[in-house]
């Protein structure tokens, strides 16, 4: 499977997409990156003078790129088939350690824990563009299968 194939089935679109590539990805880990564009309406007001990327977001990152991506993978090479329809995430405990400011570009690297009775459970490490750590975390959701 492809990431154009993986992007494709992810259930966002923009403005809520925040996955642009895969970069690798197997049975046991992803990697992936994102471009926070500087004209995102969430910049609006996220601090005067000075915007910086939410927390929440750079969480959805993580989790559409960490969690949502892999699972895609893990669903459609365990099945042969595409077959993900919805994706709830059921936990998330993320450490903030450096800002994201408008036009940078991340990457975001998760490593499975577990996978089982569709439930993904992932450690996940966001690095700005010079390859400094700016949050990582344990991120988990439910893939749920379509018939």
């Amino acid at each position: 499977m492809d990431s154009t194939s993986i992007i494709s089935q992810l259930p966002y679109s923009e403005p809520f997409l925040f996955v642009d590539h895969i970069l690798e990805v197997d049975e046991n880990s992803i990697i992936g990156e994102f471009t926070f564009l500087p004209e995102m309406e969430f910049y609006r007001g996220h601090f005067k003078n000075k915007s910086v990327t939410p927390g929440v977001i750079l969480t959805e990152c993580m989790a559409q790129i960490g969690v949502v991506c892999l699972g895609i993978y893990l669903l459609n090479t365990e099945n042969k088939k595409e077959n993900l329809s919805q994706v709830a995430l059921t936990s998330s405990e993320i450490e903030y350690l450096k800002p994201i400011y408008p036009g940078e570009t991340v990457r975001v690297v998760s490593e499975k824990q577990y996978f089982r009775f569709n439930k993904l459970k992932c450690k996940v490490v966001m690095y700005n563009a010079e390859g400094s750590m700016v949050c990582k975390g344990v991120i988990a959701g439910m893939m749920i299968k379509t018939q």
